[in-house]
């Protein structure tokens, strides 16, 4: 559907002219995040009494993010952790999913919640000004909302609720300073918040279990955002192309860590657990 709705000669053109520069802080940026949402996720382990090391945590975080690429919705890597955890430090399988849809949920209400804000700066041409005024309602009510949910079905969890929030946000906003550097290396240098708008939105479709790794999903969006924000929809799937890239070769780096991870788990059989007290 997308390769159909664009100019490919012009999406090779404008991919192929990209800066490296700027592609390689925007790297960086993204791995960033993924070390501050490895330390959420390790922050939740610990309010169900699984205290990992820091470098052990992210090395499994790693692990399950090469496993993303492969299933459907990303949902690979929360299933190679449970079973991981369960086997080598005999913690249920219930605590464990609960702690990883908690991680999954605090994510995406920031995402839902940086939309909506990054909306108000933006001129939406199906929608007048009543919608304004929707979102802005809906930004007053979310936070508290969500905190009666979270308490209501995570009761275990509300210790960590504000961190849990607070390092979400810090996760979205390193990638939307990310996806600021993917559109530097592009030369684009207008537009931002109508792209990075389209981007959260992306992240959030990306993780429903209908594609692999989020491929094609983010650039559908892209597609038919493009129509409604005024921008360039061959330069929009060719930064979506490329945050795919970026994701891509930082989730590479599992492949690596595996073995080190499968090692640490034989100490932790053998009484040298990975975990601090």
């Amino acid at each position: 559907m997308v390769i159909r709705k664009i100019d490919l000669i012009e999406t090779k053109r404008i991919l192929f002219s990209t800066q490296v520069f700027w592609l390689f802080i925007a790297l960086l940026l993204f791995n960033i995040s993924k070390v501050i949402s490895s330390i959420r996720l390790n922050g939740l382990f610990r309010t169900i009494d699984l205290r990992l090391d820091f470098y052990y945590n992210l090395k499994l975080y790693y692990v399950g993010m090469f496993y993303n690429l492969f299933l459907p919705g990303g949902i690979g890597g929360d299933g190679y952790k449970v079973y991981v955890l369960n086997k080598h430090f005999k913690v249920s399988v219930k605590q464990l999913i609960s702690a990883t849809l908690v991680d999954r949920i605090s994510g995406m209400v920031a995402l839902v919640f940086l939309v909506m804000v990054l909306t108000l700066f933006i001129e939406i041409t199906f929608a007048g000004e009543n919608i304004i005024y929707f979102i802005s309602g809906l930004l007053i009510l979310a936070y508290p909302a969500y905190y009666l949910f979270f308490k209501l079905l995570f009761p275990k969890f509300i210790p960590f609720f504000h961190p849990s929030n607070f390092l979400s946000f810090g996760v979205q906003v390193s990638q939307l300073i990310c996806a600021l550097f993917i559109l530097w290396s592009l030369d684009i240098h207008d537009l931002y918040i109508e792209y990075q708008v389209l981007f959260l939105i992306s992240s959030v479709v990306a993780v429903l279990p209908f594609t692999i790794g989020g491929i094609g999903a983010r650039e559908l969006v892209f597609i038919f955002g493009a129509n409604y924000l005024m921008i360039d929809r061959n330069t929009a799937v060719a930064f979506s192309l490329l945050f795919f890239l970026l994701t891509a070769v930082s989730s590479f780096t599992g492949v690596f860590l595996e073995t080190t991870v499968k090692n640490e788990n034989n100490k932790n059989n053998n009484g040298k657990a990975v975990v601090k007290n």
